[in-house]
């Protein structure tokens, strides 16, 4: 049976944004999202639970409609739309084109008589018809094949309204509930109803009359002072009639057969929900659906040979070793610097897939599949490649000659794509289904020897990862990314691995100390929070207790309205303090940061191994700009510049046989790329002089000597001078500094007359990038900015700052990276014991082994400052102590 869902994309997405709070959806680009995702995640429900064949969201186009003609007043009650709606709704059109759903707007109507025409017309047909409306004016359309689904909490609760349904709730039947709803009239609508005539009034007169027709021809029927209520206010009860009468018959300009539901496009999918950041709400989706089998165009058929220690050898020499890639799958799991392998599958270019299991081979054959492997002049393509390393290495086996690892090719060709995950991948670049024809449908296979279905499934990922290789292959260089590729990204999965394995050794009982500490000081807290509002004992983590008290009890400024109360996020926490100083925010405050300090450190604590150390997992497709990112622990998140944040770096110690850590990180390095890119002759000179950076350019904008210069000039530069490399506007600057915008703008252009190679140079990437589409680090790293030329005045200007810091910060990355590899280099050719153990952000962590600190300290600084050539020197910083804040410097 055909069926039609039609959905009010107006009130529905209304509905959203008032359900969700706006603070908790909104994108990196400041755009609020909580429209978009609650109707979204709404529709994903209705389609998986109604399964329509046809679907279509009608929207109205504004409130000059022929109801407002006729009646001025209609809908006046309203308040006026929130432009942080308004600015949703054109991307949630963009949601529905990405899924293949037709979305409708006719001029001067509404959405519920697109709905209605729609709705006559499939019933007529003899379809059934589902209509997801919060508008009461759709309950007239229901009848024996039109149900209405009505929102009853936000959009996540819906209510089914048969015929039975509307009669039980308001006492008549569909049809006559436009003759009850004139009667009552209906508040959104601004449609007055008769004064003292309430639902049970209006349905007792529909029955006794037959409907609205019968009781006007029989007014002089109605007795008391409802009776004259009623004529005195009939003119108002048909006008209402006229009104809240859907229209049937519109020309909506799509016919059924074009509503029939139709495969969304994978790629415009992505691209949509990157932009929205809806990760989460994007694997629903697939998972919801698993329509891999109907967008694919094939899957893989591959005839599997089940390799033995007697045919491993033959095989490799006669079809792993001619010098053509060779698609590489690891079965098996890791984590945490360690893993375990069951299986290796290979494919070759020959349309040779092998499998062996390595759990029952000889020493022979193992060193004969450990040779392989090692050898460099093979060359060896991976998804996600650094996994599978960590668990060849649990076995003693080393990866040489990786050529190509499919996941870094697909984020150095979108790098704002959230997800590389390998079925995806496939299916968008190859169109073929992963799984068709193959056993397992999981990435991580479950290892069983005697399994044929997991065998053909092994094998089909080799091969996968084989085709997928060559098709990304050519668009990496397309990109201009095969020399990143090649000299940085694929070189550094090695050092990374290294470094995941070799882990930083903690001091437990310094950790322990701290978590009993920072609990202590949410106690305490808690108790001064307490005291401070008389004793009341309230969840200092409820926000809804949290209003009572601040804005009741208390009497505080209000905050931002959300659909929950005032917001008490920390930014407006830590607003409300510095307008009042009250001693309960005060504790609020600090009982927060002791708490997520608290939960930092029950973090690390769960993360230290059985060697004592922490081995967290670095990711290099995470970040657009190129930085790399750590997570299961986050190392990169801890506090540098709070005295709690150094008493945690003083419980990652130095290790067993090793003599101390060594710091060492680039001082200023965005600055210094800044320099270097924009040719300033002023930045220039400033960083050749070794004078303070800020010292020296807060006398030229101030126009005072250097001595002159005060912190406070000092600051203000400083905050501008790194703001700059960020995109900040003389807003930002304003709230950062706290200073008036108009004092912060004639900074900024005081600064721009001073260094005008600065400002040159800014305005030209983004004039470059809106012409090419994407901008570009000094070693060649792009990202496409595709809302550059958005019509979306909030998109694009975010846009141009991401335009305008990909440069600097993907630069610093990508040097940071580089002098990574130096240094790790050459730690081994000069044959030193000393290792590298973290990267966090501009700052390498060496655990330096006895006798060997004048050494690595040497190598390091000359690594690192000649990691590409600049106009200005980088400049290096090194400090050496037990723990890792000792060796800050």
């Amino acid at each position: 049976m055909s069926r039609l869902l039609l959905l009010d994309g107006h009130s529905l997405a209304y509905r959203a944004f008032f359900a969700l709070p706006a603070e908790n959806f909104s994108t990196k680009t400041g755009q609020h999202t909580n429209a978009i995702y609650g109707f979204t995640s709404m529709l994903i429900n209705v389609l998986r639970d109604e399964e329509p064949t046809h679907v279509a969201v009608a929207f109205d186009v504004s409130r000059d409609t022929f109801r407002m003609q006729e009646y001025a007043e209609y809908k006046a009650g309203r308040s006026a739309t929130p432009r942080e709606f308004s600015g949703q709704l054109p991307l949630l059109n963009e949601v529905l084109d990405a899924l293949k759903i037709r979305h409708l707007e006719a001029p001067g109507y509404e959405a519920d008589d697109i709905i209605a025409t729609l709705a006559t017309q499939a019933e007529a047909a003899g379809m059934d018809v589902l209509i997801c409306s919060g508008d009461r004016d759709a309950m007239q359309l229901v009848s024996d094949r039109v149900t209405l689904l009505y929102p009853i909490r936000g959009v996540s609760e819906l209510t089914r309204m048969t015929p039975a349904a509307v009669e039980e709730r308001y006492g008549v039947p569909p049809g006559k509930y436009s003759d009850l709803a004139a009667l009552v009239g209906e508040s959104s609508d601004n449609l007055p109803g008769v004064p003292g005539v309430g639902p049970k009034t209006a349905a007792k007169w529909i029955g006794q009359f037959g409907g609205l027709s019968g009781l006007v021809a029989n007014v002089d029927q109605v007795k008391g002072k409802v009776g004259d209520a009623l004529r005195a206010h009939l003119d108002q009860v048909l006008r209402n009639r006229r009104l809240n009468q859907l229209v049937r018959d519109l020309d909506v300009g799509a016919t059924l057969p074009e509503l029939e539901r139709r495969m969304w496009d994978r790629e415009q999918v992505h691209t949509v929900f990157d932009g929205l950041e809806f990760r989460v709400l994007r694997e629903r989706l697939f998972a919801t659906f698993n329509t891999v089998a109907q967008e694919a165009e094939g899957g893989f058929a591959v005839d599997v040979e089940t390799l033995t220690s007697a045919t491993l050898g033959p095989w490799l020499a006669a079809h792993a070793r001619s010098g053509a890639d060779v698609g590489v799958h690891v079965v098996g799991s890791w984590a945490r610097g360690t893993g375990d392998l069951g299986a290796i599958a290979l494919a070759t270019t020959q349309d040779r897939v092998g499998y062996v299991d390595v759990t029952d081979l000889t020493p022979a054959a193992e060193a004969a599949l450990g040779d392989w492997l090692a050898d460099a002049s093979v060359p060896k393509i991976l998804h996600d490649a650094k996994g599978p390393i960590q668990a060849l290495a649990a076995r003693g086996w080393t990866l040489r000659g990786l050529s190509l690892d499919t996941a870094l090719a697909a984020y150095l060709v979108r790098p704002d794509q959230r997800d590389y995950d390998l079925t995806d991948l496939v299916l968008r670049q190859l169109g073929r289904d992963l799984h068709r024809d193959a056993g397992a449908q999981d990435g991580m296979l479950d290892f069983g020897a005697d399994d044929a279905a997991e065998v053909d499934a092994a094998g089909v990922r080799a091969l996968a990862v084989l085709e997928l290789g060559a098709a990304l292959r050519d668009q990496v260089d397309a990109a201009g990314g095969t020399d990143l590729m090649r000299e940085v990204e694929l070189p550094l999965v090695d050092v990374l691995a290294e470094m995941e394995r070799t882990g930083i050794a903690v001091d437990m009982d310094r950790l322990h100390a701290l978590e009993k500490d920072f609990a202590d000081q949410v106690a305490l807290a808690q108790d001064d929070a307490y005291d401070a509002i008389g004793g009341e004992q309230i969840n200092l983590g409820s926000p809804k207790q949290l209003q009572v008290v601040l804005f009741d009890t208390l009497g505080m400024p209000k905050t931002k309205r959300t659909k929950t109360g005032w917001t008490t996020d920390a930014e407006a926490l830590a607003d409300l303090y510095t307008k009042t100083e009250h001693p309960f925010l005060e504790a609020l405050l600090r009982h927060r940061d002791a708490t997520r300090l608290r939960v930092t450190v029950e973090g690390l604590l769960k993360s230290v191994a059985d060697d004592g150390r922490i081995h967290t997992t670095y990711e290099q497709t995470i970040a657009a700009t190129g930085r790399l990112s750590s997570k299961d622990p986050n190392l990169q998140n801890i506090p540098i510049r709070t005295e709690e944040g150094r008493r945690i770096r003083e419980s990652f110690v130095v290790g067993p046989g090793f003599e101390s850590l060594m710091s060492v990180d680039y001082s200023q390095i965005e600055m210094r790329i800044m320099a270097h890119l924009s040719g300033d002759e002023g930045l220039i000179e400033a960083f050749r002089s070794g004078e303070d950076l800020h010292r020296f350019v807060g006398s030229r904008v101030f126009g005072v000597e250097p001595a002159d210069v005060t912190p406070a000039m000092r600051s203000k530069v400083k905050a501008m001078s790194y703001g700059l490399a960020y995109g900040l506007s003389a807003f930002g600057l304003s709230r950062q500094l706290t200073i008036p915008t108009e004092e912060a703008r004639a900074l900024m252009e005081e600064y721009f007359a001073r260094f005008g190679g600065v400002r040159d140079y800014l305005g030209s990437i983004v004039q470059d990038a809106r012409g090419t589409g994407y901008t570009e680090t000094m070693l060649g790293r792009r990202r496409y900015l595709p809302d550059l030329t958005s019509d979306n005045r909030q998109r694009r200007e975010m846009a141009e700052r991401m335009a305008l810091n990909a440069p600097i910060q993907g630069s610093a990355a990508d040097v940071m990276k580089v002098a990574m590899l130096g240094a790790h280099r050459a730690l081994a050719d000069a044959g030193l014991a000393s290792r590298l153990l973290l990267q966090v952000h501009d700052e390498l962590v060496v655990e330096v082994a006895p006798g060997e600190a004048a050494a690595v300290e040497a190598l390091v600084r000359r690594e690192m400052g000649a990691a590409v050539a600049m106009d200005v020197p980088l400049d290096v910083s090194v400090g050496v102590g037990r723990s890792w804040h000792d060796a800050g410097h």
